[in-house]
């Protein structure tokens, strides 16, 4: 009996310690999950050809889901892998769901998502940034690309089916949904799916006779024992030395366009469109200096919603000269619902906003008093404007605004990249004086010097992505991280791909370069070769304003393809200024679904590789800018354009098979390395100038 009160008594402390630590994460929990904006039985119905709510309204205006009576298993740590999908499992069983999707983003469709809402990752013990999991009953499933083909075939446990996206027989997400038997329930988390995910998916499901389901809670949050706190970092003002224009000056031509649109409100939902548009940044993800937030745009106000413990006082004031709101985070949604009730448009783009989002603007129209809908009617130029929804559909003005990079943005974007040159000049004459005197190191050291060096340089801050540092097969995984206990060791004979990019206070930096420390083989340097020959086919572009990126991929693939040889990622991908290391609209691949047309001012990657696995793989990629071309003819006033580049590094040329490069190619080499010199070589000094020297040497047949 007292063994018993004593452990009774020790009940009681705990519980107690337990509610205490949960009352201070209360409100932000409330946040990250958008207020239990999908706390809902969000069932579709088959007849309907929008998403339809089906669930109890409570008092607050949030709709619910009458809780299922069913006691979670949550999973610990050193649990295996059979052991979460077998909680899982459960919690699918109890809700009578056929299959669950759980995707890799957060709220707001992130790449890189706080450590809180890697479920995806949880889940399947997968950790490359892209992919899709479904789960039914039977099988468990992963959706990724041809970039993390060979790291999920290591990762995943044999309960697993690898689905490798955009290879020949296999199915996407929706399709093999819908080879589920018919009447079979699909649960999703709509927080994190956006509208026209969700969409596809109804869609998909509702012709076999299938039905999507959304839950009230993510499932593996309750399953998942010791989930993360979610994250406190305070922001920083971004200033207008880096950001080159005003808050103001950025809301006022938002504005005009959302005049334009005939709207009343703009929904601001992806974290870097936040950034920009606030000129904040924050830490709440890795390597990308983001928070979790969004913003309202109206016609005369602004609201920024963010957990207000992150608030310091210069954001507060930095806020306030642009009269811009702060709220909490969770308010968000009580304010588009208002909006919307108040018979107001919202403007939001499906692919960047939640269904949840979009269904409490249709759910606030359906509680729009009768005088709103008489002032809406009274208002409208037409009779069909008057009966217009709450929500307008469109693509979101901000992204392209933020792909084009003014005078100040781009100023940054230089500097940082000189930097970055001096930065990895350190690092690569580090590296092969340790591998020429024989010493230790392998890919895991390689990767912490290279912070080191980075960490060197002003303003520098973190990452912008973890780096890739691959020897030989390693190299081969397209974004291999290395572990202190998978790492290879670097030595004499080793063929290593490193790719790493740096976050400044004025830029972001992302480069690739390949280097071989002994003698590369004759199929090595005819690989490295071709991989170079398409970086510069590319580089050396020039073509008419607004022309799609997939329309250049195929000049950056064309010598590989005439060896046979290929690679299965993208060619180009955006750059923010001081922001995500990947960034849209803009883009260079064989994707003819990206319309984006490139403008001046624009930043992409050039990154043609190749990769065989088991043995090596080759990248070479720098920056570059999008600027006017100087031609000598302007064919129907059409505008021309070319790259100018920003990456100021190296490229070895003990792997080029000159033999098999033009003298035009050549040249190039030449008067790339030329600049390199030029620019960073005052910045460097003793070895460093020597090995840079060295580096930067014409070549020549």
């Amino acid at each position: 009996e007292l063994a018993y009160k004593i452990d009774l008594n020790a009940r009681i402390v705990a519980v107690a310690a337990h509610q205490r630590r949960r009352s201070t994460y209360t409100r932000l929990i409330r946040s990250c999950m958008l207020a239990r904006l999908a706390a809902r039985s969000l069932t579709l119905r088959p007849t309907s050809s929008k998403l339809a709510l089906r669930a109890t309204r409570c008092s607050s205006g949030i709709v619910e889901k009458t809780p299922t009576r069913h006691r979670s298993t949550m999973v610990r740590a050193n649990a295996t892998n059979a052991d979460k999908l077998a909680a899982l499992r459960s919690e699918m069983s109890a809700r009578e769901l056929s299959a669950f999707v759980v995707p890799s983003g957060d709220p707001h469709f992130s790449e890189y998502v706080a450590a809180c809402f890697a479920r995806r990752s949880w889940i399947s013990d997968f950790t490359g940034s892209a992919g899709t999991v479904v789960v039914t009953q039977d099988k468990a499933l992963l959706w990724t690309d041809g970039r993390y083909f060979v790291q999920a075939e290591a990762e995943l446990t044999e309960d697993w089916t690898l689905m490798r996206s955009g290879t020949k027989d296999v199915p996407d997400v929706k399709k093999w949904l819908s080879t589920l038997d018919a009447g079979s329930k699909v649960g999703i988390d709509p927080n994190v799916h956006s509208v026209s995910e969700a969409r596809a998916f109804k869609k998909a499901l509702d012709n076999v006779g299938s039905s999507l389901v959304s839950v009230s809670e993510n499932l593996v949050d309750l399953i998942w024992e010791e989930r993360p706190p979610f994250p406190k970092t305070p922001l920083r003002v971004h200033g207008i030395e880096y950001s080159g224009q005003s808050v103001a000056d950025k809301l006022e031509k938002i504005r005009e366009k959302m005049t334009e649109n005939k709207v009343q409100h703009l929904v601001v939902s992806s974290l870097d469109d936040v950034m920009w548009l606030c000129n904040v940044r924050g830490g709440d993800a890795p390597c990308n200096p983001v928070t979790l937030s969004y913003v309202l745009v109206g016609e005369t106000s602004a609201t920024f919603y963010v957990d207000l413990d992150k608030v310091t006082d210069a954001v507060k004031a930095h806020l306030s000269e642009a009269n811009v709101d702060i709220k909490p985070y969770e308010n968000m949604a009580h304010d588009v619902r208002d909006a919307a009730r108040q018979g107001q448009t919202l403007w939001m783009d499906v692919d960047t906003v939640s269904i949840a989002m979009l269904e409490e603007a249709e759910a606030g129209a359906e509680e729009m008093p009768a005088s709103a809908k008489a002032a809406r009617t009274e208002n409208a130029t037409d009779v069909s404007e008057s009966k217009s929804k709450a929500v307008k559909e469109g693509k979101s003005p901000i992204p392209i605004a933020k792909a084009v990079k003014n005078e100040a943005e781009m100023a940054g974007m230089v500097e940082a990249h000189l930097m970055d040159g001096a930065a990895m000049a350190e690092f690569w004459c580090w590296i092969e004086n340790e591998v020429a005197a024989g010493r230790a190191i392998d890919e895991y050291t390689a990767g912490e010097k290279v912070i080191e060096c980075r960490a060197k340089q002003k303003g520098y801050i973190e990452e912008s992505f973890p780096s890739i540092v691959g020897e030989g097969p390693h190299g081969a995984i397209v974004h291999y991280r290395a572990t202190e206990k998978s790492a290879r060791d670097i030595g004499a004979e080793s063929l290593v791909l490193l790719d790493s990019g740096g976050q400044f206070a004025c830029g972001t930096t992302d480069v690739t370069r390949t280097a071989h420390f002994g003698t590369p083989s004759d199929h090595q340097r005819d690989c490295y070769t071709r991989v170079l020959q398409g970086h510069i086919a590319l580089d050396q572009m020039v073509f008419p304003v607004g022309t799609k990126g997939f329309v250049l991929d195929a000049f950056a693939r064309s010598h590989l393809w005439a060896n046979g040889l290929d690679y299965r990622h993208g060619t180009g991908h955006g750059v923010g200024a001081a922001l995500n290391v990947h960034e849209g609209p803009q883009g260079i691949s064989p994707r003819f679904a990206n319309l984006t047309g490139l403008l001046a001012g624009m930043i992409l990657s050039n990154e043609p590789g190749y990769y065989e696995d088991g043995a090596f793989g080759i990248r070479i990629e720098t920056l570059l800018q999008v600027v006017e071309a100087d031609t000598k003819f302007n064919f129907g006033d059409t505008g021309f354009l070319a790259f100018e580049v920003l990456t100021m590094i190296p490229i070895q040329t003990k792997l080029m098979d000159l033999s098999i490069m033009s003298d035009k190619e050549i040249k190039w080499v030449n008067d790339y390395h030329a600049k390199v010199w030029k620019n960073v070589s005052p910045r460097v000094s003793g070895d460093v100038l020597r090995w840079l020297e060295n580096a930067c040497k014409p070549i020549s047949k």
